[in-house]
């Protein structure tokens, strides 16, 4: 198949191009390099550097015609969001709509939407909670989020899209960027592996559902391969706390540094988890990586990268 994969030199969306490409797709990857690195596209795949908003970005879709959109590409910053909720949607919800409008035009009907599990949800009423659980969005971020998997709701009833959302817990893993204010596994890893003392905001109580983002690929893969349409949370069910989460970070460096408490962020999200059972009953996927194990290998990458 010929896969488009916007933010493919990112994060997450560099870990599933690899997969793609593992499989034997023809992949793009469609990345501005913002955020994201040239190191971590595949061999194997074709970088095109555009905005997803530009004119270049349409004539990549225009002339690649690809069977599958698979888009992760975002300003991911929740709280760049909150200082510059105008700015964010213009990343994040017309991006996303100059981007559909191509793949409209081009004949692509496939996409794969990264969208967000506890931003989408906001402070949560049952823990673990299911996709039927009220999506009050607490940051302009997850309120995007939830605008973009509506309009992918539009093209698919008007225009015959088929989307799958797959809301995401706190993925983390190799390639996560230690630098801003999101992804705290990478950002306590490489602070520990430089000598650095990590700073916890608050108390440490709040937590969090941490999914490895090898977990995370397959969800996308199986995703593609059931033909799998509608919204699904990709997590474990388990909460973490930031503490709990920071001694285990500890254990796979070989250090017992301890941190640093700040203030509270104001604001905060105190309780995020997400029951993936639904995912689980249409394309048989679970979880397979225990934190511990990935935590080792996150702090693994961090030793030998110079991210």
């Amino acid at each position: 198949m010929r896969v488009l994969i916007t933010g493919g030199a990112g994060f997450i969306g560099s870990n599933i191009a690899d997969a793609f490409v593992a499989r034997g797709d023809e992949v793009v990857v469609l990345d501005d390099l913002s955020t994201g690195r040239e190191a971590n596209v595949p061999r194997k795949a074709r970088l095109e550097r555009h905005d997803i908003r530009s004119p270049g970005a349409q004539k990549v879709i225009e002339t690649f015609r690809p069977d599958v959109l698979c888009h992760l590409a975002a300003q991911l910053d929740v709280r760049k969001s909150v200082a510059d909720p105008a700015y964010d949607a213009d990343v994040n919800i017309v991006g996303s709509l100059k981007l559909f409008e191509a793949c409209r035009a081009a004949g692509t009907r496939r996409v794969l939407f990264s969208s967000t599990g506890g931003a989408i949800y906001g402070e949560q009423d049952t823990h673990p909670c299911d996709e039927t659980h009220a999506e009050r969005p607490m940051a302009p971020y997850g309120v995007a989020k939830l605008a973009v998997e509506k309009y992918l709701h539009y093209y698919s009833v008007v225009h015959g899209f088929r989307a799958t959302c797959l809301r995401y817990a706190n993925v983390y893993g190799p390639r996560q960027s230690p630098h801003g204010e999101a992804g705290v596994v990478a950002i306590f890893a490489r602070k520990l592996l430089s000598g650095g003392v990590p700073v916890i905001n608050g108390d440490g109580s709040q937590t969090r559902d941490f999914v490895f983002v090898g977990d995370v690929v397959r969800a996308n893969v199986l995703s593609l391969e059931k033909d799998l349409t509608g919204a699904y949370n990709v997590g474990t069910g388990v909460e973490t706390s930031v503490v709990e989460l920071y001694d285990a970070i500890c254990r796979a460096v070989g250090t017992n540094v301890r941190a640093k408490h700040a203030p509270a962020k104001l604001g905060e999200q105190m309780r995020s988890s997400l029951d993936a059972s639904s995912l689980e009953r249409h394309t048989g996927f679970r979880p397979r990586t225990p934190l511990d194990e990935g935590l080792s290998a996150t702090v693994d990458y961090f030793r030998t990268s110079d991210v």
